[in-house]
């Protein structure tokens, strides 16, 4: 079974269909936040379109969202999804996933409310870097952005048979997997 995870979408239509191709097969997808707004600090991206962007995610029924420092009540609505919810714990396959989109605590404190919650992996967004590495104890995973990475490429991530791996969506392959 996969989990996907994508972040930092930001009403990128394009880009957000190009991670759900690649998470085809997920049985379920974590948006870890910053849905539809591209916000005042960065640029329009090339695919932006929040209008076509909503109306295709509030079809999907296989996503389940954290709110994000762009996300806004009126993306709630117009997504008729919630993203009131600041983080949320998810399980699957026996594993706990910390979910939190990672602007308003440190790493540490995640990585805390994580362990405190019984989780294995926390997953934030919010930097558009991607991060998979463990510290003490916990897997820390940040999928990056589809829409506008701060780093070399846009990427998504999934969880498959007890391994994390982070795929780059401009070079459609593999980057780094990592066993929990």
């Amino acid at each position: 079974m996969k989990l996907g995870f994508i972040s930092d979408t930001h009403g990128g239509l394009k880009d957000t269909l190009q991670a759900l191709e690649g998470l085809k097969d997920a049985k379920q997808i974590c948006h870890i936040g910053d849905v539809l707004y591209h916000g005042p600090r960065n640029d329009l991206p090339a695919s932006y379109n929040p209008k076509e962007l909503a109306n295709v995610l509030k079809e999907r029924e296989d996503i389940v969202y954290v709110r994000g420092n762009c996300d806004a009540d009126v993306d709630e609505m117009v997504l008729e999804k919630d993203l009131a919810t600041k983080s949320r714990v998810v399980s699957f396959d026996g594993y706990r996933f910390y979910i939190v989109h990672g602007y308003e605590e440190t790493e540490e404190e995640r990585i805390q409310q994580a362990k405190e919650q019984g989780c294995h992996v926390v997953v934030s967004g919010h930097t558009h870097v991607k991060v998979l590495e463990k510290k003490d104890g916990i897997v820390v995973l940040n999928p990056g952005s589809t829409t506008i990475p701060k780093d070399s490429s846009r990427s998504y991530a999934y969880y498959e048979n007890g391994e994390i791996v982070l795929c780059d969506m401009d070079k459609e392959k593999e980057i780094q997997r990592l066993q929990l």
